[in-house]
Formats: structure tokens, C-alpha cells, sequence
């Protein structure tokens, strides 16, 4: 699981992505800005979920983010993986693992029970694919905009 935002805020925001789906490419802008709004207010969460069929490089650059995950970096990887989502080669991914100092692109086995595991959660709680948003525990039903979630944030928050 991998959260920004403190424990105790009043406003949660999870979203389970597949770093290869244009929705989470476009969610990641929208994200940032509804982080800047809402500051302090909102726990943000990501959750891996890969379309291994639709995207066959998601779950390569998701395994990358859990190693990076292992070197306190997991943020820092995701926000490149999400804004160089043409750029998943095998030959991409050890770039950028070597631009963050690891030792490898991933693959270890608990880097796959973690992707596994937040794929089985999000399944559990209705998720098909795409870029999924929950706000407050609900599935998000709209589109995943700014105005959007915020709105959807901001009917929760009273």
C-alpha cells in the first residue's frame, strides 16, 4: 500500500492504476492538483492493477515501482512511469531503475504478491480495470476529473 497524506485526514482518495492506461496517465494530473487543493485534508492511496491483457507492459512497470517501493523511492518512480507511459521497454525500465539506484528492474517474489495483492483487493471491491477511484470508501461512478472528484471529495468532506 503505498499512501501520501496523514492517517487521520478526513478525506480519502484511493486509486487502483495500471501505469501503462492512458485514464491513470491523465488521473495523475488530476491527482497532483486535487493533492495541492485539498493539502493536508486528503490521504491519497495507489493500488496496483495491471490490464496484463490490454497492457502487457503494466505489470513489468508495476513490479519496477515495487522495487523502488523497497528504496523508500516508490513516489519519485510512479510519477515517471506515469509521465513516460511510451516509454515501458525493458530498456526504459532499467533506466530508470538505475537512475533511482536499484539493483534491478524487480520481479522478486514479493514484489509480485504485492501487485497480486492489491489486484485481488481491487477485484473484491468491484474493479475492472482502467483507473478506478474510491472517495471515502465508494466507488467514484464519474468521470476522473478535477471537477469530478473534487466535487465528489467535496459532497463527502460535509
Amino acid at each position: 500500500m503505498h499512501v501520501q497524506g496523514r492517517t487521520g485526514a478526513p478525506l480519502s482518495l484511493v486509486e487502483y492504476g495500471d501505469y501503462q492506461s492512458p485514464e491513470a496517465g491523465r488521473a495523475f494530473g488530476v491527482v497532483e492538483r486535487i493533492q495541492l487543493h485539498y493539502g493536508d485534508r486528503l490521504r491519497f492511496e495507489f493500488r496496483h492493477f495491471p490490464l496484463v491483457d490490454a497492457h502487457p507492459r503494466a505489470m513489468p512497470a508495476a513490479l519496477l515501482a515495487e522495487a523502488a517501493a523497497d528504496a523508500d523511492a516508490f513516489w519519485g518512480m510512479h510519477a515517471l512511469l506515469l509521465t513516460h507511459q511510451d516509454q515501458l521497454e525493458d530498456g526504459d525500465l532499467a533506466r530508470y531503475a538505475e537512475r533511482f539506484g536499484l539493483p534491478d528492474t524487480g520481479g522478486r517474489r514479493e514484489h509480485h504478491e504485492r501487485v497480486l495483492h492489491d489486484m485481488a483487493d481491487g477485484r473484491a471491491r468491484g474493479v475492472e480495470g482502467g483507473s478506478v477511484f474510491f472517495v471515502n470508501g465508494l466507488m467514484h461512478e464519474g468521470p476522473n476529473d478535477f471537477t469530478a472528484l473534487s466535487g465528489a471529495l467535496g459532497v463527502s468532506e460535509g
